[in-house]
């Protein structure tokens, strides 16, 4: 006899052995709260103050952090407050608190992590944010509070697209790979965890709501989180 999740099409295509998990790793911007904010924060309102800031025109304030981003992007620095803050002269944290009222869940996030909890499954968010971030989103959202640990590559002074990050991930928190689930919207990211070991792993397609969702072919996906259902 077939059982209720083999008969589910979405759950057997993505390959998500809920029978086998007991620890599942989340990531925040873009797994569990909408990469829009972020999107918003980086692109536009970033622009039009690092503009007024330094007397530029806002295209060529754009291009000018697009290529300072790109140096970056994949290090700690990319990630971190406090670098940004030197480097545009510029308080980031300050602004992100300003607009944090638009900080918000993925439909189906807090559902999903409250199924997490009711299944007994150790749930841990592991994310690249500055602590700034971390803690400016969980004053706007309680993250931190529907989870049983959190965990910020800044600690680490690596990036979750390191192998040494997973590496101290594992000694703080002493997960088995083999019954691991990790869940991030970055490929390179989870291409890390994969060359850890962890067993299963899922991508999120549309991280950001108001965007398309992406072709994924490298590994598992699905649009967001909401579609996984460990009660299924």
């Amino acid at each position: 006899m077939v059982n209720a999740r083999q008969e589910n099409p979405l759950l057997r295509s993505q390959a998500v052995r809920w029978d086998e998990v007991e620890t599942v790793l989340l990531d925040m911007d873009g797994t569990l709260l909408d990469l829009r904010f972020d999107n918003y924060f980086w692109l536009e309102l970033l622009p039009e103050r690092f503009a007024a800031r330094h007397a530029m025109q806002i295209g060529a304030a754009r291009t000018a952090l697009q290529a300072r981003f790109a140096a970056r992007q994949g290090s700690l620095d990319w990630y971190c407050t406090d670098y940004w803050s030197r480097e545009l002269q510029l308080d980031i944290a300050a602004l992100k608190r300003e607009v944090s009222a638009q900080v918000r869940f993925i439909p189906g996030a807090e559902q999903f992590l409250g199924q997490l909890r009711n299944a007994g499954l150790q749930v841990v968010l592991v994310t690249n944010a500055h602590r700034d971030s971390l803690t400016i989103k969980h004053e706007q959202t309680g993250l931190i509070g529907l989870v049983d640990a959190a965990f910020t590559s800044h600690q680490y002074g690596v990036p979750k697209e390191h192998p040494e990050f997973w590496l101290k991930l594992q000694a703080d928190v002493d997960f088995d790979p083999a019954s691991t689930l990790f869940v991030d919207d970055s490929l390179a990211v989870l291409r890390a965890a994969r060359n850890h070991g962890i067993a299963q792993i899922v991508a999120i397609a549309q991280p950001d709501s108001t965007l398309a969702r992406r072709d994924i072919t490298e590994f598992p996906s699905v649009p967001t989180i909401a579609a996984l259902d460990p009660t299924r």
